[in-house]
């Protein structure tokens, strides 16, 4: 997908990839590891998996590469090792690069802000494809931490209530993930309350919205000083 979109803009050309199972169909030389890479390029575009994204930030603090990190479901300690690295390069971190979706994470600090000291509730349903592992969606969390943050982090994440039998708390966020076929993305965050109920809704309905979005951090990230970023950061 971002093969496609980088050709069609003259601002961004693709130098090198990585990946570890190659075809040879690239127009540009792929190499297996980033080890193995030694072309230099202005940004590195991650949507990979958990497991290769320490050698990825290896390379990043060595090199000083700037990165656009799109890689979900990602370790405490990795976490950790992608701030070390923001001290010496650029990163920029988001859990979903629709410009959609990071735009909905503002609007969503604004309704928590009202909604939720009115007693409304809060709870968030993702879906997406069947071969997806993690659950919930990293962006999922994203929305709910920026719900969070409006509301001083007194509110806490449940992601199964089958084991207990109590009335809702009202200070819980609580989470419901679907997976099935080859949805690519739906995100339904809802603010239930009395007779009345409000709903942010974002679907994606290809992977060109996530293409869109990392290239834009991109060209957002290039030339950037050392720090960590993220898509608030590129829609301003």
């Amino acid at each position: 997908m971002i093969i496609g979109l980088a050709k069609e803009d003259p601002e961004i050309s693709i130098v090198a990839g990585v990946d570890a199972l190659d075809d040879g169909s690239c127009p540009f030389p792929v190499f297996k590891s980033m080890e193995e890479c030694k072309i230099k390029g202005d940004v590195v575009i991650d949507f990979s998996v958990a497991a290769a994204v320490d050698t990825l930030l290896d390379y990043c603090i060595r090199e000083k590469t700037p990165c656009v990190l799109c890689t979900t479901g990602l370790s405490g300690e990795q976490l950790d090792k992608m701030k070390e690295a923001a001290l010496v390069t650029a990163i920029l971190k988001s859990a979903n690069m629709s410009l959609g979706i990071n735009l909905l994470m503002k609007l969503l600090k604004e309704a928590a802000a009202v909604l939720a000291p009115a007693g409304f509730d809060i709870e968030i349903v993702e879906k997406h494809h069947r071969m997806k592992l993690d659950a919930p969606s990293g962006t999922a969390l994203a929305l709910g931490d920026s719900v969070k943050e409006a509301l001083d982090g007194e509110y806490e994440n449940v992601y199964d209530r089958s084991a207990r039998r109590q009335q809702r708390p009202q200070k819980e966020i609580g989470y419901s993930a679907v997976r099935g076929g080859t949805i690519v993305g739906e995100h339904d965050v809802i603010f239930a309350g009395a007779d009345e109920v409000v709903t942010f809704s974002h679907t994606a309905y290809s992977r060109g919205v996530f293409g869109k979005g990392a290239i834009q951090a991109a060209k957002f990230l290039k030339g950037k000083e050392a720090g960590l970023y993220d898509m608030s950061d590129v829609i301003g």
